[in-house]
C-alpha cells in the first residue's frame, strides 16, 4: 500500500478486516485480540512538520483511532500524552514506542476520567512532562450495545456512559482552556449516531449528539481567547471497541452499508484530526466533521423513504403535474428549492434550527445558505 497522498481506490485502499473470524473480545479490548488488526498508519502515513513543537494530550490514545492520532500527531511533530485506562497500558505503551519512533516525546498516563481528579491530573501532567498544553483530543469513549434497547440500560450504565463520554470531555475542556494560549486547538470525537443514531446505542448517542452541541458552544465562547474547539464524526471505523461492545452477530455486516462497502481505517481519519488541530484549519471552528463513509449507501435507504415523503408533505413538495416534483428530488437525494411565500410552519422551524420537525435524516445547510432555501435530504 502507497502512503496517503497516493491515488488509489478507496474501496481497497485498505484491507476490509476479517469480521466472520473475529470473537467477542473483554472490555475495553486491546489491539493484541484482534484477528484482523487495525491500520493506524504505521506503515502509510507520512508527515510534514505541521505540528512541530505542538504539545498534545489524546484521551483513548492506546488504540484506535486514538493511536491513529497520536501517531499522525508525532509524525507530524508533536509531543504527545496518551491517556488510557489501567487496563489498556500495553497497548498505550505501544503507541508511546511509535511516537518515539517518530522522534518525538510520548507519555503514558493511566487512570479513570470519570474522576474529575483524574482530569485535572492529565492536564497538570501535560504541562509538566511536555512544558505546555497546545492540542487536546477528546477521544475517549464508552459503549455498551443493547439489543434490547431502553429496557436494558440500566442506571449504572447509563451514569457511566455519560461520565466518560460527557463529564470527562467537560472537564478537560475546561482544565485545557485555563492552561491554553492563543492558537491552541480542541478536537472532540463525536459519531455519526449523534446525528443517526441506532436503537441498540441510546445512551451512547444520547452523548455524541451533545458532543456536536457543546463543541459549537464552547467554540464560540473561547474563540476571543484565539482558541479553536471542533470534532469529527466517525462512522463504522474497525477497531477493538467494536468486538468489545457488541455481539458477535452485530458485527459481522459491520460498516457494510455505507458508499465505500467496507468498515474504515482508523488510519483512515487520523488526517482529519492532524487538519484541525493544526493552522491549516485557522479558519474553522465550532464546526463537526463527518466520516465521509459514514451514511448508508442508497441500497440500505429503504426505510428512509417514508422520511423523505413525510419531509416533502411539511414542505408542501407534492405536486400532481406527472413532472419531477420536489419530493422526488428528495427521494433521490437532492436538494429543493422553495420559493418565497410558500412557507409552512415546518420550512420556518426549519431555518430557526429546529431540524428536529422533520428528523435526523434532513439536513439544514448553514445559516448563510438559508436565503437560498435549500434543504439536503438523506433519503
Amino acid at each position: 500500500m502507497a502512503d496517503q497522498y497516493a491515488r488509489q481506490d478507496p474501496t481497497t485502499q485498505y484491507p476490509d478486516p476479517d469480521r466472520e473470524h473475529q470473537p467477542e473480545i473483554p472490555h475495553p479490548g486491546l489491539t493484541a485480540d484482534m484477528v484482523s488488526t487495525p491500520d493506524h498508519g504505521e506503515k502509510t502515513y507520512r508527515g510534514s512538520g505541521r505540528l512541530e513543537g505542538r504539545r498534545a494530550l489524546i484521551t483513548g490514545a492506546d488504540s484506535g483511532i486514538g493511536r491513529a492520532v497520536a501517531l499522525a500527531f508525532a509524525r507530524e511533530g508533536a509531543d504527545v500524552v496518551v491517556s488510557c485506562l489501567d487496563a489498556e497500558e500495553s497497548d498505550a505503551r505501544e503507541t508511546v514506542r511509535l511516537v518515539n519512533e517518530a522522534g518525538q516525546r510520548g507519555v503514558v498516563a493511566t487512570g479513570d476520567i470519570t474522576s474529575e481528579d483524574h482530569c485535572q491530573t492529565l492536564v497538570d501532567l501535560t504541562v509538566r512532562e511536555l512544558d505546555g498544553l497546545d492540542i487536546l483530543v477528546n477521544n475517549a469513549a464508552l459503549q455498551m450495545v443493547q439489543t434490547g434497547g431502553i429496557a436494558d440500560i440500566t442506571t449504572e450504565q447509563f451514569d457511566r456512559v455519560l461520565r466518560t463520554n460527557l463529564y470527562a470531555l467537560f472537564w478537560l475542556c475546561k482544565k485545557s482552556v485555563a492552561v491554553m494560549e492563543p492558537g491552541s486547538t480542541i478536537v472532540n470525537t463525536s459519531s455519526i449516531q449523534g446525528m443517526n443514531p441506532s436503537p441498540g446505542l441510546l445512551d451512547y448517542a444520547t452523548t455524541k449528539a451533545a458532543i456536536i452541541n457543546f463543541t459549537k458552544g464552547l467554540a464560540a465562547d473561547v474563540a476571543k481567547r484565539g482558541i479553536r474547539v471542533n470534532a469529527v464524526a466517525p462512522g463504522p471505523i474497525w477497531t477493538p471497541l467494536i468486538p468489545a461492545t457488541m455481539p458477535a452477530d452485530g458485527y459481522r455486516n459491520f460498516g457494510d452499508d455505507v458508499p465505500l462497502g467496507r468498515p474504515g481505517q482508523p488510519a483512515e481519519l487520523a488526517p482529519a484530526y492532524v487538519f484541525l488541530a493544526s493552522n491549516e484549519s485557522s479558519y474553522v471552528t465550532g464546526e463537526c466533521s463527518a466520516s465521509p463513509g459514514a451514511f448508508p449507501s442508497r441500497e440500505h435507504r429503504g426505510d428512509r423513504r417514508a422520511t423523505a415523503l413525510r419531509a416533502s408533505s411539511l414542505l408542501g413538495l407534492g405536486g400532481d403535474d406527472g413532472g419531477e416534483t420536489g419530493r422526488d428530488v428528495l427521494l433521490d437525494g437532492g436538494f429543493v428549492d422553495t420559493q418565497a411565500g410558500e412557507h409552512t410552519d415546518a420550512v420556518l422551524d426549519l431555518e430557526q434550527g429546529e431540524q428536529n420537525v422533520l428528523g435526523s435524516d434532513v439536513v439544514v445547510p448553514q445559516p448563510k445558505c438559508l436565503t437560498e432555501r435549500q434543504f439536503e435530504c438523506f433519503a
